[in-house]
């Protein structure tokens, strides 16, 4: 598996089950900030992130009704990733002048519209795997390799960074082909706030109304 391999351009990623996967990808991982050095080590990572798989392919082949689903995703959100480092990250700038409500606000808004929004995409999953490789301490954090093989895909690289920053091991950054998918999600929250001319309690409500 090659950890640098990069796309020619995201436009090159062609069927919607790739486009699914990338998207989803871009609803957990975060913009790589400096973290101090940590204890972490390669075999916590990769097992945080084997458990985060083998939950996501759980609910996947659950059979649950949509709703249900959408949840138990949030769930696992929650459960593996530094959401409060994330949400801060799709947030920009702003999180930095936020009152402490209102981040809170935010945060709550954001966590419910990442488990909606990517768990509708689960289904194009039905059927593939996501192969969890090699872990290897990387500056402050540890980077954890997988491959996802989706039906009648090319495998996808993705590169998962893993910290125990917040006092647990948790995800905060994602890599997927060479691209930091966090870009994405960070644009459609700086449009969502800069049509709300900065109020970030209007920008929750969006959220949480998002489907």
């Amino acid at each position: 598996m090659s950890w640098g391999r990069r796309p020619k351009s995201l436009t090159h990623i062609a069927t919607e089950t790739r486009r699914g996967f990338l998207g989803l990808m871009a609803g957990a991982g975060v913009l790589a900030v400096a973290r101090p050095a940590l204890a972490l080590s390669t075999d916590g990572a990769r097992t945080l992130i084997q458990h985060a798989v083998a939950d996501v392919y759980s609910v996947i082949n659950s059979g649950l009704p949509a709703p249900q689903m959408y949840a138990r995703f949030t769930d696992i959100f929650v459960r593996y990733a530094d959401v409060p480092v994330i949400a801060r990250s799709c947030l920009g700038p702003a999180a930095r002048q936020a009152q402490p409500a209102a981040l809170t606000n935010y945060t709550n808004a954001f966590t419910g519209y990442i488990g909606r929004k990517y768990g509708k995409r689960f289904h194009d999953f039905v059927g593939g795997r996501i192969d969890v490789g090699q872990a290897a301490p990387v500056k402050s954090f540890v980077a954890v390799q997988s491959t996802a093989y989706l039906n009648g895909q090319e495998p996808i690289a993705v590169e998962w960074h893993v910290s125990d920053k917040s006092g647990q091991v948790r995800f905060f950054n994602l890599i997927v082909e060479g691209v930091n998918m966090i870009s994405t999600e960070r644009a459609e929250i700086a449009a969502l706030l800069g049509r709300h001319k900065g109020d970030i309690n209007a920008l929750a409500s969006d959220l949480a109304r998002a489907s």
